[in-house]
């Protein structure tokens, strides 16, 4: 009988990653399609995209949910996806103020299990 060793990643692998649920609004209002970054001082980010209802969930690495227990500071941006070629020519314009993304204010603490982050952004 031959034994091969499994290639790729195990689920082990990720094991201590916190869960990350939340919501953004923006003056009380769910943010839909926006990008929400969480940038470590070191490591890899973990980024989601809200929905119609604003909510969203972290990802670490393709299919992979979450993000590694520590602190972020957290930028959240316009989604943009071009749906035509045009589309992906046109200027993206960012409709949420700077102080939660580029000079971003905003920071989290992820721990492991399950962490609900909400973020009540203000347009002025």
């Amino acid at each position: 009988m031959l034994l091969l060793p499994s290639v790729g990643c195990t689920s082990g692998e990720y094991s201590d990653l916190g869960k990350v649920t939340g919501q953004v609004t923006m003056d009380g209002q769910p943010l839909a399609k926006s990008l929400v970054r969480f940038a470590p001082e070191s490591g890899r980010p973990a980024m989601g995209v809200t929905d119609e209802q604003g909510n969203y969930e972290l990802i670490y690495v393709r299919d992979i949910r979450g993000a590694e227990p520590g602190k972020y500071q957290v930028e959240i941006t316009t989604w943009f996806r071009p749906e035509t070629i045009e589309d992906s020519y046109k200027k993206r314009v960012e409709k949420i103020p700077a102080k939660y993304n580029k000079r971003s204010t905003l920071t989290a603490t992820v721990e492991q299990g399950d962490n609900q982050i909400d973020f009540q952004l203000e347009s002025k």
